[in-house]
């Protein structure tokens, strides 16, 4: 069958180059990954929206919004792993769930990664920020075991294609709290932080009891991080100016502890969280002056976006009439549009058209074969199975190549999105939202079916009355799933 001509367009301006002229060098690429950061959120996603997001309005304006963007998951490990291999994390030993700031690392050291690919096309590369993928060797003999942070560690971030290693083994809210540096911890984690309450419940953001590091502070983690990743950014444009960098650059916020700083604390008209999120669009604008200063941001692709929705519930739409999730029924966890369906923007000056939108149905899974098609390179056999470019769509605004997409919930229900169509199999949300599940009674639905075109919102289950729907893409998930 013949490809496409957009697909092919790339190629087909290589062909026509002078062969003596110089081809453009490989851009650098930035991929800032918030952390339960809602799609209405940003002001230039949701007009209403009641948290002022400068940076992230200006980078839509400079670049492509994506519309109907979605993550692999509707929590945070198993988006990660899909994100970085581009393989949906349910083929992994992970269900469901997270994974814990003990566990062993998730992606094995042979499996190709976002970071191995890129390095292998002469990318140097970095990681700064939320790890939350395990560390440490998993000993399948011993499936238990918990990660020994008093020694150098026997797999991380290094042993799968990143060369600069700055990270939080988990999420601000999962002990220990502790950095590691390259392949060990910074320092040991021999002091007991006490826990502290959601600040729904008037504590001081919600984090749990554990070891951690000396002088381990929560509302410090997030400017750590952003100071770490601009100095290796600064560093590696005076040292090797040439050589093209790929920096994932996955942010502790706006998930619990809600702790803006003091600078930031009310800045917005949605709380401790929406401070937080102002906060996370100030790091955004700290990146992009960054950029501009050391000359790489005329040819670096920043790509940004979440790992889940929003952690945002009813009373918190009530209290301060923002809509995190824009509408979309559920919220973080959950197997509905809110737990999943994300904010993403794309920025490439003189390839991506600016203040671009594109409606094209998107899995951050996606992203390991856009990478790869951007730099020529043809996937190996099962390597970025469930990954389907869309750097035509990219490119030109245009219709994307993905069909389908597979949802994935908190306890780990599935959905299958086909076009406007939603399959969910089971009943109840799957996740946060109550109920999590429900049992059918006899004669009634087993499961919900949706057509967004019409129903964005999933209001009305349609499951009893298009049962060939039905029929059709519960056997096309349980063929995807089998594969």
């Amino acid at each position: 069958m013949p490809l496409p001509i957009l697909t092919l367009l790339p190629l087909l301006l290589t062909l026509c180059q002078d062969p003596g002229a110089e081809r453009p060098a490989p851009p650098n690429i930035v991929l800032i990954l918030a952390d339960d950061l809602g799609i209405g959120d940003p002001g230039c996603f949701n007009p209403r929206s009641r948290i002022p997001t400068p940076h992230l309005d200006r980078l839509a304006r400079e670049g492509m919004r994506f519309t109907d963007a979605h993550s692999p998951s509707a929590v945070c490990s198993p988006t990660r792993y899909g994100l970085l291999t581009g393989r949906y994390a349910w083929r992994s030993r992970l269900k469901q769930g997270v994974l814990w700031g003990n566990d062993p690392m998730l992606i094995p050291d042979d499996q190709p990664t976002l970071a191995s690919m890129l390095r292998d096309q002469g990318y140097a590369t970095a990681v700064v920020g939320k790890w939350h993928l395990g560390l440490g060797r998993f000993d399948p003999e011993r499936p238990g075991l918990q990660t020994d942070f008093s020694r150098p560690l026997a797999s991380g971030p290094r042993s799968i294609g990143f060369e600069q290693v700055f990270v939080l083994p988990a999420s601000l809210d999962i002990p220990p709290y502790l950095y590691v540096d390259g392949d060990r911890a910074r320092e040991p984690a021999d002091t007991l932080v006490r826990g502290s309450e959601l600040r729904r419940m008037g504590g001081g953001g919600f984090w749990r009891s554990g070891p951690a590091e000396a002088g381990f502070q929560h509302d410090q983690s997030l400017p750590l991080f952003t100071e770490r990743a601009l100095s290796w950014l600064r560093e590696h444009r005076a040292r090797r100016p040439q050589q093209p960098f790929f920096l994932y650059f996955p942010l502790t916020a706006p998930h619990t502890p809600w702790v803006p700083t003091a600078e930031f604390q009310g800045r917005s008209r949605a709380g401790w969280y929406g401070d937080f999120v102002v906060q996370v669009d100030s790091v955004v604008g700290e990146l992009m002056a960054a950029l501009e200063q050391t000359g790489a941001v005329e040819n670096t692709l920043v790509l940004f976006t979440s790992d889940n929705g929003s952690n945002w519930m009813i009373q918190d739409k009530l209290q301060y009439a923002h809509d995190a999730n824009l509408g979309y029924r559920g919220q973080k966890a959950d197997i509905h549009e809110g737990g999943h369906r994300v904010p993403m923007i794309a920025r490439w000056p003189g390839r991506v058209a600016p203040g671009s939108v594109c409606d094209a149905l998107i899995g951050l899974n996606d992203l390991y074969a856009t990478l790869a098609e951007l730099h020529g390179y043809a996937l190996a056999a099962g390597e970025a199975p469930d990954s389907v470019s869309f750097l035509p769509a990219l490119l030109s605004s245009g219709p994307g190549a993905r069909g389908e997409l597979v949802h994935h919930s908190f306890d780990g229900m599935f959905a299958i999105r086909d076009g406007g169509w939603k399959l969910i199999e089971g009943l109840g949300s799957g996740g946060f939202t109550g109920p999590t599940r429900v049992a059918s009674v006899p004669g009634g639905p087993t499961g919900q079916l949706y057509d967004l075109d019409a129903d964005p919102h999933e209001r009305v289950n349609l499951w009893p009355d298009r049962p060939e729907v039905v029929e059709r893409l519960t056997a096309r998930l349980r063929e995807i799933r089998g594969g």
